[in-house]
């Protein structure tokens, strides 16, 4: 197991490495990155100074180095709009996102793994076939367009919950729901065909055989070894919610990094798109990296492939 995890620790910093170039480059992207802070109006003795001020001058490897140093120990530089810590921003909108995620997180599990099994248990019926209804319906329907749905009704028309903000728990509700319908088909699905997969096993029979319970047979046995697919997919899923909560957190007015991330690039404020990239693909790869650990705690195979 531990040699597992160093394997997995080695491979997931080598990415965390490869996206830290990628995304040093978007400073370059655009060309000339002291041209793009000072502006349209700028004097090219204003260019030079810029070009001096932040470094620019310098070659691109010892840019980069430096820029992933300060990166390590939380400093990113300076927003260009706000004017002050990217870092302060950033952690401070994280906890909005983090919580937004987390929820829409449990709210598809906890819908989408008792439809899997219930699906599993009794196939081909009524509530398979619900089961698979809720599951193409959530695929089909863009986010934004539920969302927008939601706030409508349960926010404009009926009053029950508040359409923007974050000062509650109730603030999070619609937006939890919409970001999280949008996972649950392929957590609903993949859940299902593990348990389909499982229960048809040699174990599950001779576990049958030997007299074991209906509940130990279900929860013990298959859920357990069904789930591991669907704990990488948790994984994945929770990172991508993170990173593409920028449609929901907009329609809902959200403050969190999704906000944060439309109003940079609206803004043209490098460092901070810089920043927010980096923050959350570093999040994205852990999370992944937890997975596979834990993965290979459930399955002791996984060790050795």
């Amino acid at each position: 197991m531990i040699a597992f995890f160093i394997k997995r620790l080695v491979t997931a910093l080598l990415v965390v490495l490869t996206v830290s170039a990628m995304t040093f480059s978007m400073t370059f992207l655009t060309g000339d990155p002291a041209i793009a802070v000072a502006g349209e109006n700028a004097t090219q003795a204003d260019i030079v100074r810029i070009r001096e001020y932040y470094g620019y001058d310098r070659p691109i490897p010892v840019q980069f180095m430096s820029w992933l140093g300060r990166a390590a120990q939380g400093d990113f530089g300076q927003s260009l709009y706000l004017n002050q810590p990217v870092s302060i921003e950033i952690f401070a909108r994280l906890k909005t996102t983090m919580t937004l995620g987390l929820s829409a997180l449990i709210f598809a599990l906890v819908l989408a793994i008792p439809l899997g099994v219930v699906a599993a248990i009794r196939p081909n019926s009524l509530l398979d076939r619900f089961a698979l209804t809720v599951a193409v319906v959530g695929q089909a329907m863009p986010s934004f367009w539920f969302a927008l749905t939601m706030m409508l009704w349960f926010g404009i028309n009926w009053r029950i919950l508040p359409v923007s903000g974050t000062d509650t728990w109730a603030h999070f509700v619609m937006p939890s729901i919409a970001l999280g319908y949008f996972i649950t088909p392929g957590v609903m699905r993949l859940t299902r065909a593990g348990m389909l997969e499982v229960l048809r096993s040699d174990y599950i029979r001779t576990a049958r055989a030997k007299g074991a319970s209906g509940f130990s047979i279900l929860f013990k046995h298959a859920l357990r070894n069904a789930i591991i697919p669907v704990v990488s997919l948790a994984a994945v899923q929770f990172g991508f919610m993170l990173g593409g909560s920028i449609v929901i957190e907009t329609i809902f007015a959200v403050n969190g990094l999704g906000f944060l991330a439309w109003e940079s690039i609206q803004r043209a404020d490098l460092p901070m798109m810089q920043a927010i990239v980096l923050v959350l693909s570093v999040f994205y790869i852990m999370l992944t990296f937890l997975a596979d650990v834990l993965n290979a705690w459930l399955d002791p195979r996984i060790r050795i492939s």
